[in-house]
């Protein structure tokens, strides 16, 4: 069966496997066709050091996307995963985006991966991170914010798992995925909330982990809810391909992601992640 396409909306960086660089693979090797839309194009993470930073002009990425709404394609169109935006002004447009292809085909899935902070608090301009909350969220089917973002986005600060079901309840969309949630005795997971319930996927740390398992994980949740799987099992699949190409990475003494080597594990994991319901 012909899967739908995905357009798929962040940074691009020409070494690494983070923002459309991570999730267009990950994607397309699952078998969705994918219209990749770079928000920003840089060298490489900016983890690994200051580069240049090319961001389109506002109203040359405005253009660009109003044409993607009237495109004649826009049909085959069943998803959209927002990540990174490289500056404010891109929510705008990139919201119009979302709700021809909603209008389109009401069935279409947005997850907004809110990529605006981590624990050493905002990375983008307090605007941007504004603009995503107060433009592209609402729109979201499912959001996936790390749980930090999770904070900024609530604005309180979550001290356990009950506060923090209780922030991604009060902040999100209908279904939200936050990474890097505590699993208690040096494990980590990503935590679901949805209306009918909370689910923990967890497994061990790894220690100085490459980027761009954000971008991954929202791939993949995307990717595995299109094609059918009921969200604890979306959630499950989810952590162990990111648990896998992780550790997977990390062996080889690797500082990116190495899909490409891993792309099988996208596929097949080979680790069942503790599932628990809250």
């Amino acid at each position: 069966m012909t899967k739908p396409a995905i357009i798929v909306i962040s940074s691009h960086v020409v070494r690494g496997t983070v923002g459309n660089r991570a999730a267009v693979f990950a994607l397309e090797a699952l078998g969705f066709p994918v219209w990749a839309v770079p928000t920003v194009t840089l060298p490489w993470h900016p983890g690994h050091g200051p580069a240049t930073r090319i961001v389109p002009p506002g109203e040359a990425f405005a253009a660009l996307l109003a044409d993607l709404e009237r495109a004649p394609w826009l049909g085959e169109v069943g998803g959209v995963l927002t990540g990174y935006l490289g500056d404010a002004v891109q929510a705008g447009p990139v919201a119009r985006l979302i709700k021809a292809v909603k209008a389109k085909n009401p069935a279409a899935l947005h997850v907004c991966d809110p990529v605006i902070g981590d624990r050493g608090g905002l990375y983008v301009p307090e605007a941007t991170a504004e603009a995503i909350r107060d433009m592209l969220l609402p729109l979201a089917d499912i959001a996936t914010p790390n749980r930090y973002e999770l904070d900024w986005l609530a604005g309180s600060v979550s001290t356990d798992r009950a506060t923090m079901i209780e922030a991604a309840r009060s902040a999100g969309p209908a279904a939200m995925v936050v990474t890097s949630a505590p699993a208690g005795d040096g494990r980590i997971g990503n935590l679901l909330v949805e209306a009918g319930g909370a689910w923990l996927a967890a497994h061990d740390v790894i220690e100085r982990p490459p980027n761009g398992l954000g971008d991954m994980t929202a791939a993949l949740i995307l990717a595995h809810r299109l094609d059918g799987l009921a969200p604890r099992e979306a959630l499950a699949k989810t952590t162990a391909s990111v648990f896998d190409c992780l550790a997977a990475a990390v062996s080889r003494g690797s500082d990116e992601l190495m899909l490409e080597t891993d792309a099988e594990l996208l596929r097949k994991p080979r680790t069942q992640p503790e599932t628990v319901s809250l």
